[in-house]
């Protein structure tokens, strides 16, 4: 496979522009499209690691820089409007750049919790989730609601890659969720090779289906 081609094009959504950095492989058999964390950028190792491994079986990529984060700014928007940006590039793509291309979405940490909010309306055939934050750690007072019932949501196959030591716990496998522990914590910086092989051979096996 040659050196992917990498644009950044800019999108606009409802709530401001946002931007995609887009991996183009020769001859795709799919895409797909990852968001960082809520305080992190598309530069996150875990965010590499699993882009160069789905251009390696055959995607194209987008990572997607949320609205806020293209103003500049670190706090991360409301989650609905993360979810109504995150369509609405989606969307935009896949009548574009993406035309065509059975589609993942995915994301780290925050932006796996979008893709996986926005599954059925993104239309996506799977979802990546790296880091997914299912529970925040308790400091004072009652434990915070799991988050738990947004991977439950997803009607198509999951894969959620874990670091075994992640402070936001562990998601347990379900119906056409697989979850894969690896080394290290929310960072997901320990083993980026068990990241690769796992994002890999997922992203593999379901573009075959």
């Amino acid at each position: 496979m040659s050196d992917p081609v990498v644009r950044a094009i800019g999108i606009e959504t409802p709530h401001g522009p946002a931007r995609v950095h887009l991996h183009d492989v020769d001859r795709p058999r799919g895409a797909v499209i990852l968001g960082h964390g809520a305080g992190g950028g598309v530069g996150a190792p875990d965010l590499v690691t699993a882009s160069k491994a789905a251009q390696e079986a055959g995607y194209s990529v987008g990572l997607v820089e949320q609205p806020y984060r293209v103003a500049g700014r670190r706090s991360p928007a409301p989650a609905h409007q993360l979810d109504t940006a995150w369509v609405a590039v989606v969307e935009q793509l896949r009548s574009g750049e993406l035309a065509g291309l059975p589609l993942v979405t995915g994301g780290r940490s925050s932006g796996a919790r979008v893709a996986c909010r926005t599954a059925a309306a993104t239309g996506a055939i799977g979802v990546l989730c790296l880091a997914f934050p299912l529970q925040p750690p308790r400091r004072t007072g009652p434990p915070s609601a799991s988050r738990l019932p947004e991977l439950e949501s997803v009607e198509v196959p999951v894969l959620v890659i874990q670091g075994e030591r992640d402070m936001f716990g562990m998601p347990p496998e379900g119906r056409s969720r697989t979850v894969v522990r690896v080394t290290g914590d929310h960072g997901l910086k320990a083993d980026r090779a068990a990241i690769a092989a796992a994002a890999r051979s997922w992203l593999e096996a379901l573009v075959s289906r």
